[in-house]
Order: structure tokens, then sequence, then C-alpha cells
């Protein structure tokens, strides 16, 4: 996989099979290179890169259990090269009970602009709050503890912000970090990553205005340059935004209530969290920018059993994301029964495009050796799990109220003496 940049922005990505031939690999290129001039003129066009004082404060917030030293070594080793004058990178410990040989203080120590706090409650959706609540920046970016970031990342989501005040969020572009085994191949090649088809241009995403009342909200307008180029459903915001390369203005988190505490990794709905805020954002009439040149890059699991985990995780995050909608407004109901045929037809081609090998031209590029070993049974395990997610959801909420409960107990207590 080779990613095509102009000017340090990426523009496009062409899988090549390296061979002794120059010419194989040349004419393998061509497409990036053949974007040269469109790339050229792009750039021209984009609004000036703005003073330092003109940027709004951010606050980076990841919320991790601890579990991977290396990549979270990584990740902050990343991030004291970022370029950005107003930045602190809040690290949200998020285990229940901190080992007396905890390694965090150690990682955080002596990194400028570093702090961590702790948030005992479960799932990725309370740390998150968490650091929400502790944070002093007017825009909120999220990330995870396995990615790497680049130096420029938060200056291209801040600046969007800057360029269009209309704006209530702002996601990037995820690129792999790695691409050293099977399951990492697989999961780019037949699911795209994190976003299922890449978009190299800035986009806006907003609700459709001449939708009936009881569905505004439910289908979304993409737009390149003010042009509309592309209608879909709210519930497939995933292919703009993932919570590896996300931002609010902490205006927009406040409207929609903050992230569900019964959604997202740690909690028995294991996902989805990212998705409803998104969607959140767009329900209530909110706009969402997606910038490219704001990049991230994710190590994707490395062994078929963890992609497997993770795929069915999505399947039933996904489907208990939407019973979280429902129960938070019941328009999403009428949204649903509008919208779902569309998003069923087009889930079901994205499906038998992978079972049948994935995309067709894809075939004469695939690396060695894995021409018959994709296990097309990753896409029935994730299928298979979409009905599990409404009753995880009812666990999990039943589980964020016991919680809650607990933590209002304990503060009262704590007042009290």
């Amino acid at each position: 996989m080779v990613i095509g940049t102009w000017h340090g922005r990426p523009v496009g990505v062409a899988d090549v099979h390296l061979s002794a031939e120059a010419d194989g690999t040349r004419a393998a290129l061509t497409p990036l290179t053949d974007l040269r001039e469109d790339a050229a003129r792009e750039e021209s066009a984009r609004p000036a890169r703005l003073p330092d004082d003109a940027l709004p404060p951010v606050t980076v917030v990841v919320s991790t259990i601890v579990g991977r030293r290396e990549d979270l070594e990584l990740m902050l080793d990343g991030f004291a090269a970022i370029d950005y004058p107003d930045v602190e990178f809040l690290i949200v410990d998020n285990r229940p009970v901190v080992p007396a040989d905890d390694v965090l203080p150690g990682l955080v120590a002596g990194r400028d602009r570093v702090r961590a706090i702790h948030e005992p409650r479960k799932g990725i959706s309370a740390g998150r709050n968490a650091g929400v609540a502790a944070a002093r920046g007017e825009v909120i970016v999220f990330t995870d503890d396995d990615v790497r970031v680049e130096p420029d990342w938060l200056r291209e989501l801040a600046q969007r912000y800057v360029d269009d005040p209309t704006l209530d969020a702002v996601t990037g572009l995820i690129l792999p970090a790695e691409l050293d085994t099977a399951a990492q191949i697989w999961f780019e090649r037949y699911y795209g990553g994190f976003s299922g088809e890449r978009t190299w241009r800035p986009l806006v995403l907003e609700p459709e205005r001449r939708a009936p009342r009881l569905v505004r909200g439910a289908r979304i307008t993409v737009s390149d340059a003010g042009r509309a180029v592309k209608r879909f459903a709210v519930y497939g915001v995933g292919a703009y935004g993932a919570g590896a390369n996300m931002s609010f203005r902490r205006t927009a988190l406040e409207r929609i209530g903050g992230f569900d505490l019964a959604l997202g990794t740690g909690t028995p709905a294991r996902g989805g969290e990212d998705l409803a805020a998104l969607i959140g954002v767009l329900w209530t009439g909110g706009r969402i920018g997606y910038e490219p040149a704001a990049v991230v890059h994710h190590r994707h699991r490395r062994g078929t059993d963890e992609l497997l985990h993770q795929l069915r995780g999505n399947g039933l995050g996904f489907t208990a994301m939407l019973t979280s909608l429902v129960l938070g407004d019941r328009r999403h109901l009428a949204g649903l029964a509008w919208q779902l045929p569309l998003a069923v037809q087009a889930m079901a081609a994205q499906s038998l495009s992978r079972i049948g090998g994935g995309a067709a031209d894809a075939a004469e590029t695939r690396p060695a050796g894995l021409e018959d070993e994709y296990p097309r049974s990753l896409v029935l395990n994730e299928l298979r799990d979409y009905p599990k997610g409404p009753l995880a959801y009812l666990r999990s909420r039943r589980l964020a109220r016991r919680m809650d409960a607990r933590a209002t107990s304990g503060a009262g207590a704590a007042r009290g003496r």
C-alpha cells in the first residue's frame, strides 16, 4: 500500500505488488502520479495557513486502560512533535483499579503539555466524558492509544473551525500504521480500514433541509466546495469519521449530552459511542467537516482472532448504537423506517463484495499468498452479531445507571465527611 501525498497532504492510495521489474512498479503508481495536477490546483485554492494566535485552544483526550505500553509510548512521543500553539494532552486512566506497579506515571512524567486523570467507571464513554469535564480547550479532540499522529494533525483540524465557524465537529483521515500481517491487510482491503471508502477532499456533512420535519436529520447531504456530491442515511456517518480521529466544539458536546455511558469499548455494547455522538450532532441540526489533511495512523489488529473479535464488536455495537438512538428520541424510528431500506441494500452489496473476495480491481494487486486465504466467515460473524446489539445495550444501560448511582453516592459521602 503506497500513500501519495502532495506537500505533505494525502491525495490517494495505490496497492503495489513490489517486484524486480521497475516498469511494473511505475505502472502501478501511475494513478497516484496522475493526481499531481489536481493536487496542485487544490493546494492553490486552500485557505492560507492561519497564524498561531488565530487558532482556538485545543484539548486532546485519550481514554486508556494502559494495556499496550509500547503503543501508548509511541502515541505520546508523537504528541511531543505536534505543531500547535495552545494544546493540552489529557490521558484518562480508565482502569477501575490502578495497580501498585502502574507504568502510566512514568510514561507521562516530564512530558510537556501532558497530564493524566483517573476515571474508575468502566467504558470509553465514561473516560471521554471525564476528559471533556477536565478539559480547558474550546475544541475537544479524541483519539485512541494505538495511533501515531502527524505533526500538523491538530492544526489541520482546528483550521476548519476557524475557516467555517458553523461547523460543530471535524473528523480526519485514519490510515494504517503498519500492514505486516494478513489480518491487517484484510482489514484494509476488504473493510477499507476505518472509513470503508476513503475520500481525499475536504467535505461538509449537514442534514438535508428539505426532509419532512418528522425525519429531519435522518438524511445527510455531503458537499464539496459548496456543491452537493452525495446523500446518505445519517446512520452511515461512520464512512466519514471514527473515534480514533474526531473533534467537537465543546458547545456541540454539551448540546448532545456527551457520550452515552452505555456504549463503547469496556461495556457490554462494545462500540458505537463515537458514531452516536456524530449522529447526535447532525440529528440536532449541526454540521460536520471532514478534513483528509488531518491524519493519524492506526495500528490495526495483528491476529485473525483479534480481528474477528473487533468485527463482532462492530456488528453488535452498531445495532446497540441504533437502540440507544431510538430510546433517546423516538423520531429515530421514523428515520430508520425511511432510510433503512437503502442502508440495508448498501450493506448487503458491501457484504457480498467482501464474501466474493473484495473489489474486482484488487485481484491483480493482492499480496502473494493471500488470494485464497481470506476467511469469509469474518463477514458472516459480523452479521451474526447484529441481532445481539439491542439486548446488549439494555444490559449496558442498567450497568451504567448502577455505576452512576455508586459514583453519586460516593461523592455525597465524601462531601458529608
